[in-house]
């Protein structure tokens, strides 16, 4: 008799808040900017940061911003990813499947335990970031080994890599962008991703190579580059540009959503867009392939915000093109990642009646 052996999918996005009171934000960006993978500068600066300037007037202008993009379903980045689990739990039913958010509901923990009280014995745990970051990839894998770590028998764990060049990736936002590029007549395409302190560039890099993009030093992956966001999305821009035939001066890269006054990666987003509007771009796509859910920093801060400086600045039309959602494609990709990490089933070795005496 062989002992059951089942397999289980953890799906892990950043998070959101449950709601758009203040005091629900307030409550999420505190989980949030306390992780030291994200603010990684000494405790009392930290401290100051966060309870004299952050938390004090960012939740009020962040709620107001949530408002703006919450929906009956509630948070678009919950409900999306959690369509996106449906879609692939019935896309891939030999497995089990559970969302969880680093920050925030459902946790990590409850996916979890989920897994485990369905007697889930080896884990995926697939992060939903295509590009490794330390503050998203690497602070999701410690918080499930964190959790994990607390048990006495603890699960196998395999983790889905960055995916930012896999090909089913690619595939799927080529097939959700290229329409709507094509019905907007866009003249030019700009990829935004979300930003980083420099700093943590500089970290990633165990060389001690990294120049920030000088020399061209970004624009190739490597072995000296390879835990190199900025390389990472150059790389992503470069295939889906290529997937949707565009110019070489149709398109362009920038990095959205800093925080803090520290140097960030450039070039800005609203300063790329503002530039790309008096420059006499008229219909401009827009495409996030940092983020696999809509959420805030495309609903709000590009449809909404970035449309409004577009306009501001001289410029005609400017189209979000959505993420991948539950977009068909997108399932059946990750559905490829999913079993081509996760192997065949194996069933444990049988228990002989020597060995349970």
């Amino acid at each position: 008799m062989s002992v059951p052996h089942k397999k289980g999918v953890l799906l892990v996005n950043l998070g959101t808040p449950d709601g758009t009171k203040p005091s629900q934000v307030r409550r999420y960006l505190r989980e949030f900017l306390n992780d030291p993978r994200v603010i990684d500068i000494n405790p009392i600066g930290k401290w100051l940061l966060l309870n004299l300037i952050i938390l004090p007037f960012r939740p009020k202008q962040s709620a107001e911003a949530y408002e703006q993009v919450w929906t009956e379903r509630g948070s678009p980045l919950l409900f999306h990813s959690q369509d996106f689990c449906d879609g692939l739990s019935e896309a891939v039913p030999e497995y089990e499947f559970e969302l969880a958010m680093r920050y925030g509901s459902p946790s990590i923990k409850s996916g979890l335990d989920s897994l485990r009280g369905r007697g889930c014995d080896e884990i995926l745990v697939f992060p939903l970031y295509p590009h490794y970051a330390a503050s998203s990839t690497g602070s999701s894998i410690q918080a499930v080994y964190d959790v994990l770590a607390e048990e006495w028998n603890t699960p196998a764990i395999t983790v889905v890599p960055s995916f930012y060049g896999h090909d089913a990736f690619i595939r799927a936002f080529k097939d959700v962008a290229a329409p709507v590029v094509s019905e907007q007549s866009a003249d030019h395409v700009l990829f935004s991703f979300h930003s980083l302190p420099e700093r943590h560039i500089t970290k990633s890099d165990p060389t001690g190579w990294c120049q920030m993009g000088e020399g061209g030093c970004c624009d190739t992956m490597n072995e000296r580059n390879q835990y190199c966001y900025r390389a990472q999305c150059i790389e992503t821009a470069r295939l889906l540009a290529e997937a949707l035939q565009l110019g070489a001066d149709s398109w362009s890269v920038a990095f959205q959503s800093r925080l803090t006054r520290d140097p960030w990666l450039t070039p800005n987003t609203e300063s790329a867009i503002a530039d790309l509007a008096k420059n006499g771009t008229k219909n401009l796509a827009v495409m996030c392939p940092a983020f696999v859910a809509d959420c805030l920093e495309t609903l709000e801060e590009i449809a909404m915000r970035g449309a409004e400086i577009f306009e501001e600045n001289g410029g005609g039309t400017l189209t979000l093109v959505p993420s991948l959602n539950a977009h068909p494609s997108w399932i059946k990709g990750a559905a490829e990642i999913v079993r081509s990490l996760i192997g065949p089933h194996r069933p444990h070795r049988a228990i002989t009646e020597e060995e349970r005496s």
